[in-house]
């Protein structure tokens, strides 16, 4: 079938600003979007760029009942792609991709070359065939020296039946959260394994500020790139990022395309780096096989991931400047109260929190420097209102 055709694109209604992002870059230039989730209130589903909303099964309870529901709104004849938007959803349009490509523009990795990304094990593997520096990475199972700051982890970014056996067919789930192990202390390796579902990952822990390369590739070739400097987490220690700036750093560039060239990549990328405070050198964390949640940051700066996505799905050329803007940095409100909460309540091991008062600081002063958001923005304000009105249901257990 010849795909790439049509002007109606489909956009996971994820948790996290991306989805919003995507719905305003493409309807600002008159694609028709069709935004999908299994959440009635997802906060996406209130831009005014959503020119429809549709329910469809969880793909954590019912991965077969998502395919489906998906292949059908990508069977529709004025579909041109899908954008993916979490790991749930690249996983699903991985593994069928060949069921997809039926109908619409598949501008994703292939299954095989997924499964080198979301193995951490396999990611760490094709790093160091590509020279690109990686911290000192066992299974848990392996290790027999403590006595160091070290870092257990998921050794995948999805828990699936083709990943991990103890997953039943069907379902997805995530590994568990990132544990920062105090030095000269065994874990209980069974907990572990038990609460996480599988033998997870060990990692020497890299001190120092995190960077990304993000990026759009073709068959193996870079069609845009930018990168970021993570300013703030949700949590002091680290993780996904809710202040970002941009940056141009050529080492970070050459690192970044040179794993993507060894996977022969193919759509996007987000390639997450720790720069070792003790060596200079940049070492490879993971890669989101996806757009990465504060994509509207290297929107801000004038790269339009989204919009060149769209075209690259049509077989359309992609005209990018070269050129974008530096320092250009942008906030997750929502991000920057749990950022403030982890300083006053979390006990990282050998991570020491920031004083208060110079946290409370650097963020206020950072809102009055760069008054730039993911989600609130003055012509499409409902997302960022509902996705506050999620999180007020959340904490409070009362659905809105």
């Amino acid at each position: 079938m010849d795909t790439g055709e049509g002007n109606t694109v489909l956009v996971p209604a994820v948790d996290a600003p991306s989805a919003a992002t995507c719905l305003r870059s493409l309807g600002r230039r008159g694609v028709r979007t069709v935004a999908f989730s299994e959440r009635k209130n997802a906060a996406a589903f209130a831009s005014r760029y959503c020119d429809e909303a549709v329910a469809i099964p969880s793909p954590a309870e019912d991965l077969e009942g998502y395919k489906d529901a998906l292949l059908m709104l990508a069977g529709r004849d004025d579909v041109r792609t899908v954008v993916p938007m979490r790991e749930e959803n690249i996983y699903a349009l991985s593994k069928y991709r060949t069921e997809f490509g039926e109908h619409v523009a598949t501008p994703w990795p292939t299954f095989d070359t997924l499964r080198d990304v979301h193995d951490r094990v396999r990611l760490v593997a094709a790093a160091e065939e590509a020279g690109v520096p990686v911290p000192e990475t066992q299974l848990l199972d392996e290790v027999d020296d403590w006595n160091r700051k070290l870092i257990v982890k998921s050794r995948y970014s999805i828990l699936s039946n083709d990943y991990v056996d103890s997953i039943p067919s069907g379902e997805t789930a995530r590994g568990g959260s990132t544990r920062y192990l105090r030095p000269g202390r065994e874990p209980d390796r069974e907990a572990i394994r038990e609460e996480m579902r599988h033998v997870p990952i060990v990692q020497e822990y890299v001190p120092g500020s995190e960077y990304a390369l993000w990026a759009l590739y073709d068959r193996g070739e870079p069609v845009a790139t930018c990168q970021k400097h993570q300013i703030r987490a949700f949590s002091y220690a680290g993780g996904t990022s809710i202040f970002r700036e941009t940056v141009r750093l050529p080492e970070l560039e050459r690192v970044g395309r040179a794993l993507l060239d060894r996977l022969d990549w193919h759509g996007f990328a987000s390639v997450q780096f720790k720069r070792d405070s003790n060596t200079g050198e940049f070492k490879l964390m993971e890669i989101n096989p996806r757009v990465w949640v504060s994509v509207a940051c290297a929107v801000r700066a004038g790269v339009d991931f989204p919009y060149y996505y769209w075209r690259l799905a049509g077989n359309e050329p992609v005209r990018v400047d070269a050129e974008y803007e530096e320092g250009v940095a942008t906030h997750r409100i929502g991000g920057e109260a749990m950022y403030l909460y982890s300083v006053l309540q979390e006990d990282v091991p050998f991570v020491d929190p920031p004083p208060f008062p110079a946290a409370l600081r650097d963020v206020v002063t950072s809102f009055y420097a760069h008054p730039r958001f993911d989600y609130l923005e003055l012509d499409d304000a409902r997302p960022f209102a509902r996705d506050l009105l999620n999180w007020v249901g959340r904490q409070t257990g009362v659905s809105r």
